[in-house]
């Protein structure tokens, strides 16, 4: 069997526990603080995984809504789906999948490891596909990083990293 030959990888080394990582990654309150300003998470099988990075523009255009968690290994493994952004709605109503795999390295510092696979190609999908290598690798990681060494992220002034 081939291995899909479009999946992005990005890693991070944070500077927290475990258990702390696994919580901004899977709770309502942890998104938060470095994700996008509002989420709706519930970290079970079939639960949602919402991440609203513009929570108050219409319904359909907030973020990553109507995605639901596909699998859940506490605290070293989660999956979700995730979709295009509005401005690609071609593929923006086609599911792709996020595996997040968390490694203890030490009582204060955890490896971060995120795959982002399930895409097609041409057009919008290689649209999307450039667009979250960016979003991922300098963007998200870098802020989960910076929320455990500087703070939660202020979503009036959000770090220029």
């Amino acid at each position: 069997m081939s291995q899909d030959p479009q999946i992005i990888q990005c890693e991070a080394i944070v500077a927290a526990p475990i258990q702390s990582v696994w919580e901004a990654w899977t709770t309502n309150e942890g998104a938060s603080t470095f994700f996008a300003p509002a989420a709706n998470i519930s970290a079970k099988p079939g639960g949602a995984y919402e991440i609203l990075f513009n929570p108050s523009a219409p319904a359909g255009s907030r973020g990553a809504e109507g995605m639901t968690v596909l699998a859940v290994q506490e605290p070293i493994f989660l999956s979700f789906t995730w979709n295009a952004p509005p401005h690609l709605p071609t593929v923006r109503g086609q599911f792709t999948h996020v595996e997040i795999r968390l490694e203890e390295l030490g009582e204060e510092s955890t490896r971060v490891t995120l795959e982002h696979g399930g895409w097609g190609t041409g057009g919008e999908w290689d649209a999307a596909f450039d667009y979250f290598v960016s979003a991922w690798g300098k963007v998200v990681m870098p802020r989960l990083v910076h929320r455990f060494a500087e703070g939660p992220v202020d979503w009036d002034n959000p770090p220029s990293l």
